[in-house]
């Protein structure tokens, strides 16, 4: 994490028993959660400076774990999940998929999202029909786990961020064992907020478990540069046009307030009103008799 400059990372089969946080080195805690020494388990690794902003840590099972972070006023919320393999019983799997849902129900709308989790499906290569949850840029063909996949993402509005970049295969395959090679392990955010990832790919040269590659996103949350802009800062603003325009509008509506667009005529301010404006009358009349006195002296 170090190396790679990774803030946050979600693992999943940590086989560690318990629920505690814990320093792991390097400037780095992890968060984590298991019932078995030998099997499941997932957690969160945070670089010690974004540990001050954690808010709440839900430990659902040793296969859905959650963190709520505040970074200047954005509100994070990082999921970690490990969805049980193709031969393990529908009951098990339906157990994870209502764990999940019931995770992301309890997180407000406007706030962030991002989810790294082991599948354990291939959603596959291409996208038709399924254009609004994921890109084209998947690995072979789709699976019933994987189908799984883009059911959840369609049901919670939310999109498979692997799926939109495109990569050499070799930086789309997150799992190699012999000559099995293909993507279970994904990263998934919330459409609205998909513009504000830059890029997302498989890191060839780290292996963080035996067969697993680890999947590294570039993010930006943009409502952090609004504050720094409304406040005075400086920043670097996006480089799509859409998207510095919403940064430059919203930091107006904060800064200046917003007026009904009437005409100026109407006097459209937060003063004035008819008390101001018979004020504004007498005050003429008053100057009009003083200017008319004293020309008749």
């Amino acid at each position: 994490m170090e190396r790679r400059k990774v803030d946050i990372l979600c693992v999943q089969e940590t086989r560690w028993k318990g629920s505690k946080a814990r320093s792991i080195g390097a400037g780095f805690k992890l968060f984590y959660y298991g019932v078995d020494s030998k099997r499941n388990g997932v957690g969160v690794v945070l670089k010690e400076e974004f540990v001050r902003n954690v808010l709440e840590v839900k430990r659902v099972s040793d296969r859905v774990m959650s963190l709520k972070l505040e970074i200047e006023g954005v509100m994070l919320n990082v999921v970690s999940g490990y969805a049980p393999q193709v031969g393990c019983e529908l009951e098990e799997k339906e157990r994870f998929w209502s764990e999940l849902d019931e995770v992301m129900e309890s997180i407000p709308t406007g706030e962030r999202v991002v989810i790294g989790t082991d599948f354990n499906g291939h959603v596959g290569e291409g996208n038709t029909g399924d254009e609004e949850v994921m890109g084209k840029f998947g690995v072979k063909e789709r699976n019933l786990e994987g189908q799984m996949v883009v059911d959840f993402a369609k049901r919670m509005d939310m999109a498979v961020v692997n799926t939109y970049f495109q990569k050499r295969e070799e930086h789309r395959v997150t799992y190699k064992s012999g000559g099995r090679r293909t993507q279970v392990d994904y990263i998934v955010c919330r459409r609205d907020n998909l513009k504000e990832i830059s890029d997302c790919k498989v890191v060839v040269e780290e292996s963080v478990a035996r067969q697993h590659r680890m999947v590294v996103c570039r993010i930006t949350l943009y409502g952090l540069q609004k504050l720094r802009q409304a406040l005075g800062g400086q920043v670097v603003l996006p480089d799509d046009w859409e998207t510095t325009a919403e940064v430059i509008r919203e930091t107006g509506r904060k800064v200046l307030g917003v007026s009904s667009g009437r005409r100026k005529e109407d006097k459209e301010t937060c003063w004035w009103n008819e008390e101001v404006q018979d004020s504004i009358q007498r005050k003429r009349l008053a100057k009009k008799k003083w200017d008319m006195d004293r020309t008749d002296e």
